[in-house]
């Protein structure tokens, strides 16, 4: 009965909802005052919101915001004429946003992060944001992370390499990592994996505490010498290893215990999604989304998920923060546009699905060409970007 009263909840939220209100990204006037690589219509590669706030990224490095309140723009958050921003992350640990922004006059070449809080977001005063991780050499083959899980930043300093751990909600540096040998850091709730450089027959690991930095366990993980490790991924206390031509592999790193999935059931996907409050997994590959469990089994298989995209973009899926509905671009046999389905992750039904009306063309236009989307779970709207640079809000 609750499951079922569960399911009748999720289709009355998502059920009937409809193109209510139009955004322009692009504007000839602002625009014309900045560098020449900005001024063109570009497509919306991210958008994220914050209460009544909606942050939308084009390809070419402009960030627009807009208030659903009063359905105008706010401000820009590019606050220099030669700044492309490249992606933006939204700060709950400090109600902010942060942008990760590249310049002309480092020749594009270096990361450089700004927070901004909302207040001043929403004065439209966001110069009054500051440089955060301004120590960091983050150009080229530097990064910055930010996880929000364990409310961490990890950066890599191109100069030093160094790896190094902040705190989320103040920006605070909390410890540094020093190894020649360490090739990737995977980041899991309370603990990090440290994947080092591989020996002709293994890969040395180790897991660490993500609070203090200390190694909680160092072991070795046995590979075939002459295959290319097409993954390794860690899940709390699971490690997932695939190997090209290889079955995948679960590790218990607690009991040393093996699982092996053959490689016909589990082909090499091109991204996954860990789902922490449910102990699963999805997994991306083509067009496909599949949900399996830690013991190699596969869960969930959508009846009616095709995904628009080839190529698996995050910024056009959202998983909601139970973990109960995924929400894709998706296709639909004889449409020649996309539709928006929302699914059950533990059933693999299509709850509720907006597709265009036969009276209504700019509702079908809008699902012609959607290239990032996000859903607004406070105010039950789902935001769609569009390869012409236009942001369309739908809603019940």
């Amino acid at each position: 009965g609750n499951r079922h009263l569960k399911l009748n909840c999720a289709k009355e939220t998502f059920e009937g909802m409809k193109m209510v209100r139009e955004y322009d990204t692009f504007d000839e006037e602002v625009f014309s005052a900045r560098a020449q690589f900005l001024r063109k219509r570009t497509r919306v590669v991210e958008v994220v919101a914050f209460e009544e706030l909606v942050f939308t990224l084009t390809q070419s490095g402009s960030c627009s915001v807009f208030s659903r309140d009063t359905n105008q723009r706010v401000c820009f958050l590019n606050i220099s004429p030669d700044e492309a921003i490249r992606s933006l992350f939204l700060n709950k640990s400090n109600q902010s946003i942060v942008s990760v922004s590249v310049f002309k006059e480092d020749e594009f070449g270096v990361l450089r992060c700004r927070s901004t809080p909302m207040s001043f977001v929403r004065s439209g005063q966001p110069t009054k944001g500051f440089p955060i991780f301004a120590g960091e050499s983050l150009s080229y083959p530097g990064f910055v992370e930010f996880d929000d899980v364990n409310r961490k930043v990890l950066t890599f300093s191109a100069d030093n390499r160094a790896y190094k751990l902040w705190d989320l909600a103040n920006y605070e540096p909390l410890y540094t990592v020093r190894d020649e040998n360490l090739q990737e850091i995977k980041i899991s709730p309370g603990i990090m994996l440290f994947i080092f450089q591989r020996s002709q027959g293994h890969v040395p690991l180790k897991i660490v505490n993500i609070e203090t930095g200390v190694v909680l366990k160092s072991f070795k993980h046995l590979l075939h010498r002459t295959r290319r490790v097409d993954f390794i991924e860690q899940f709390n206390e699971k490690l997932l290893v695939k190997q090209e031509h290889e079955n995948l592999q679960i590790l218990d790193i607690r009991t040393q215990e093996v699982i092996e999935v053959p490689r016909s059931n589990f082909l090499t996907p091109s991204a996954f999604i860990f789902l922490y409050e449910i102990q699963l997994f999805l997994t991306f590959r083509a067009r496909d989304v599949s949900v399996w469990n830690f013991k190699g089994e596969l869960v969930t298989h959508f009846d009616d998920h095709e995904l628009w995209y080839n190529e698996a973009n995050t910024n056009n899926i959202y998983i909601t923060t139970d973990q109960a509905h995924i929400i894709s671009f998706c296709r639909t046999d004889g449409c020649l546009h996309g539709t928006i389905n929302v699914s059950s992750i533990a059933s693999g039904k299509c709850i509720a699905k907006i597709t265009c009306t036969p009276d209504g063309v700019p509702q079908r236009m809008a699902l012609e060409d959607i290239t990032s989307l996000f859903y607004n779970e406070v105010r039950n709207e789902i935001y769609t970007g569009h390869r012409e640079g236009k942001v369309t809000v739908w809603t019940n």
